[in-house]
């Protein structure tokens, strides 16, 4: 069999779009809170949602937040849920991801979570609204709401999964797989494999600029693409760039 292999999941641009349904949730939120009228949503991509509450009281004047955030994600969370039921009509699971995922859990060497800049809450709602979450270890995952930076969460979420399995897990068989520049950082940060999916905003060219060691286009080729995450065979198809001068280990035959 295999060497153990841990994959750390990205949510939002990687596996599913939720048609806005955050961003609806957090004015509620906010507002309801603080009494301040909501006026923009900062900038999300690839942020956790600690960071994210941060500004968004700031730049609303609220320059004393920590008090607030508590009950701001409570209320975040129960607002989002409220609106749950929007997610399939204004979102979508993007290609390939449910075969995937699937895929994967064929794979007895092979354990899947998340790390999110979401709550752990919301993470769950947006899975579940688009069918999607089983073979996902949940528990071990990294979430938004106990950091600002995301390389912090792939280190929260390596050593909840080695404890919970008791065994190690190689830095060339932990992969985080997200798509945005941050998701790269993170890993990288940790010494562990950066799989960059252009499937979001950010495009190929940037994510390998930002270091990721593999770079997809998207997921849509459900079977070289299980391969490739579950190591177990090379990378062939031409929208999928493997970087083997950095990273040999991903060179696996099969």
């Amino acid at each position: 069999m295999p060497a153990p292999r841990l994959l750390m999941w990205d949510i939002d641009g990687t596996l599913v779009h939720t048609g806005g349904v955050a961003k609806l949730a957090y004015a509620e939120a906010f507002t309801a809170l603080t009494g301040v009228a909501w006026r923009r949503m900062p900038d999300t991509a690839g942020r956790t949602d600690l960071d994210l509450a941060a500004e968004a009281f700031t730049t609303h004047g609220v320059s004393d937040y920590e008090p607030y955030l508590e009950e701001f994600f409570l209320r975040y969370a129960a607002a989002f849920t409220a609106r749950r039921h929007l997610i399939p009509e204004l979102g979508k699971v993007l290609p390939g991801v449910a075969g995937v995922l699937a895929g994967l859990v064929g794979h007895a060497h092979v354990t899947q979570t998340l790390v999110t800049g979401n709550i752990p809450a919301v993470a769950v709602d947006k899975l579940a609204a688009l069918g999607l979450g089983a073979g996902l270890d949940l528990d071990i995952g990294g979430y938004g709401r106990h950091d600002t930076v995301r390389a912090a969460l792939v280190r929260q979420c390596r050593e909840r999964a080695e404890a919970k399995y008791g065994r190690r897990f190689a830095p060339a068989d932990i992969l985080v797989i997200g798509d945005t520049v941050h998701d790269v950082a993170g890993a990288l940060a940790n010494g562990v494999t950066a799989v960059g999916v252009a499937s979001g905003r950010t495009g190929a060219a940037e994510l390998t600029a930002a270091g990721a060691q593999i770079v997809l286009t998207d997921l849509a080729d459900v079977e070289p693409v299980v391969r490739l995450l579950a190591g177990t065979g090379h990378v062939t198809e031409p929208r999928h760039r493997a970087d083997r001068r950095r990273r040999p280990a991903l060179e696996v035959s099969g």
